[in-house]
Order: C-alpha cells, then structure tokens, then sequence
C-alpha cells in the first residue's frame, strides 16, 4: 500500500480519520494508554472499598510501583509530554485507551456506566485536541451487559471512538459466557475495534514476588482469555469481530499446537468449535510487544503478517523503549504493515506523507 492511500474504513458511515506521517512509514501504536483522574476520582468517592487487584504483591514490588507511578504520573493523565514522546520515537499515532485499572467491572453498575462515560468523554477530548496524532479507545461497563452495549453505540455514534478495550474476565466471569454475548455481536455489528488488555492474573498468590503477576500473570490471563473466546465459540459466531489482543496474544501463539491436538482427540474440545483451533487464533490481531526479535520473527512466521500490529504499553516500564528499531530487521513491506498500516485499517486511518494531516 502506498504513501498516500486511503486505508480501509472503520465502520460503513464512518469517514475516514486523517493523520500525519513523518517518515518513510506510518507508525502507529496500538497499545498506549491514558488515565482519566475525573472516573477515578468517582469510583473512589461512590465504592470507598473498592477491590485492590495487587494487594497480594510483595513489597519490594509495591514499593517499585509507587516510585513508577510517580514518575509517569504526568505522561499517563495527560498528553503533552506524550506528544513530545511520540516524536522522540518516531510515532506517528497512538490509539490512546484507557489504563486497565479503569475497568471498573467490580462496582454497581450505575457507577460502572457513569465512570465509562466519564473516561469514554475523556479519550474523545484528548483525541479531539491532537486528531491527526491521537486516536480514541474507550471503555464499557461490562457487569451490565445492556449498559455495555448502550455505550458501546455512544462510543462510536456519537463520541467517535474507533475502538474499546476490555479486560480478560469481568470481575471473575469468563468473556465467553453467554452473558456478554451481546457486547460481541455490538462490536461485530458496529465493525469496531475491540482490544483485551489483561490486569494482572486473577490467580496470583503465586505470582507476588518478582513482578511475576505482571510478567508472567498478564500473558497468561491473555491467553486464558482467547482460549476461551476460542473453545466456547465465540470467535466461531461472530467471525467479523476485529479482536486485538495484548502483549503477542500471550502463550497461546507459540503453543497452538497443542489445543490442536485437543480438538482432534477429545470431543469436549469439540462442543461449541468446527474447525481446528488455531484458525480461529489466527483470525485476531495481536499487538508485536513481546520484547524479542526471534519472537517477534515466529509470530510473523506462523501468526502472518497482516494480523500483528505495533504496540508499546506507553507510558508503562513494561513498555517497549524503541518501537523502530525493534521492527527495524524486518523487510520493508512486512515492516510497514506492522509499524502503522495494519492498525490504520483496524481504526480506520488515512496517512499523509511528511506530516501534511498536521496542516489539514
């Protein structure tokens, strides 16, 4: 696809957004996130004992955080360092989304809704104030699956969001339950983006020491997460859904052989599913934030090319420090399918060289 070109649209009526490139590819980040302080200000005020998703953590973990949090507190609730970032990586745009512990599924409903249209507000405002460098994801209050869907069609019809994100269970419920349903049918009807982030392993007394319930309970909770989208069929009914999920998709990616082996030999892995699980595997987005080259190289070899897009995790330590010269290896079309244009065709993004969306 050449410099110039008009990407594919996110959405039937939706025109599509345009956005400056800088250099000889459009980059564009997938996985970047944005706080907002007005949801979490609410949520705190209404739930005073709300869950603590890392109270298991040891302390030198915690201790870490806190010094963390300190430092990026800025560049996460707000976007005028981001852009300075940004260019300093040679991003053009970030698909900004919400922090994962803006979720939220643990409260009321009534607060969940009006904490994501609070956040949901918040990621359209940003976006609306740099169009051609950020690009709004929102969130919904998936413990009401009615509400959920309600602002799902307020996200994109009115707000102009091109995407949501989503954890990878609500407040312990499994996404593929019959319950949430809807939402997916939602999101494959409204032909919009729909990125699982994990927060931590809901299972992780024996993850506390070592930051192991982020670098080994995120990945994990991912992979959980899609096997369950896979094996309960959700994927199967609602094959136009456009599903990105977080760091590399997890485990799943390089161990698909084995629930291969399970749909052929165990009819219990047959119930909800016609074909061979990796197909559906490969039928979803996965974002390229898995730190190594050799692993970066697998996924393009057995995931392909067209379904992986860049993702950073910014403005976390978890995140990646050089985006460009991560990919920088690759040849150059599968180079810039990665960088920006396969996210570009997920949100609907259309790339003016040298940055002349700036002046539009």
């Amino acid at each position: 696809m050449s410099n110039g070109t008009t990407l594919t649209t996110c959405g039937p009526e939706r025109a599509p957004i345009p956005v400056a490139q800088r250099g000889q590819h459009l980059v564009v980040d997938l996985h970047c996130h944005l706080n907002v302080a007005s949801a979490e200000a609410l949520v705190r005020r209404e739930v005073p004992d709300l869950p603590n998703p890392f109270a298991f953590m040891s302390d030198a973990s915690k201790a870490t955080n806190a010094k963390l949090f300190g430092a990026i507190g800025r560049k996460l609730n707000g976007i005028d360092e981001r852009l300075e970032d940004m260019d300093r990586l040679g991003v053009d745009v970030q698909a900004i989304s919400p922090s994962p512990g803006q979720y939220y599924y643990a409260v009321p409903p009534e607060v969940g809704r009006e904490a994501a249209r609070l956040i949901n507000d918040g990621m359209a405002d940003a976006a609306a104030m740099h169009p051609d460098r950020l690009v709004g994801m929102g969130t919904v209050p998936l413990q009401n699956v009615g509400m959920a869907v309600e602002e799902l069609r307020r996200c994109v019809g009115e707000l102009g969001l091109r995407g949501v994100e989503i954890g990878s269970n609500v407040a312990g419920k499994e996404l593929a339950d019959a319950e949430f349903r809807p939402f997916f049918a939602a999101a494959e009807e409204l032909d919009v983006l729909v990125f699982l982030h994990p927060l931590g392993f809901t299972h992780g007394s024996r993850l506390a020491e070592h930051y192991l319930d982020n670098i080994i309970g995120n990945p994990l909770e991912s992979t959980i997460a899609l096997s369950h989208l896979i094996f309960g069929g959700v994927l199967e009914a609602h094959a136009g859904l456009k599903l990105c999920v977080a760091h590399g998709g997890g485990y799943l990616p390089a161990y698909w052989g084995r629930m291969d082996h399970a749909f052929r030999a165990r009819e219990d892995c047959r119930q909800f599913i016609s074909r061979e699980p990796s197909s559906y595997l490969r039928n979803v987005w996965l974002d390229t934030l898995v730190f190594d080259r050799d692993q970066l190289d697998s996924l393009v070899r057995t995931h392909g090319a067209s379904r992986l897009c860049l993702g950073t995790d910014y403005p976390f330590d978890m995140g990646e420090p050089d985006p460009l010269g991560f990919h920088d290896h690759l040849p150059d079309d599968i180079k810039a399918r990665l960088l920006g244009l396969n996210a570009a065709d997920l949100l609907g993004l259309s790339a003016c060289p040298h940055g002349c969306a700036h002046h539009t």
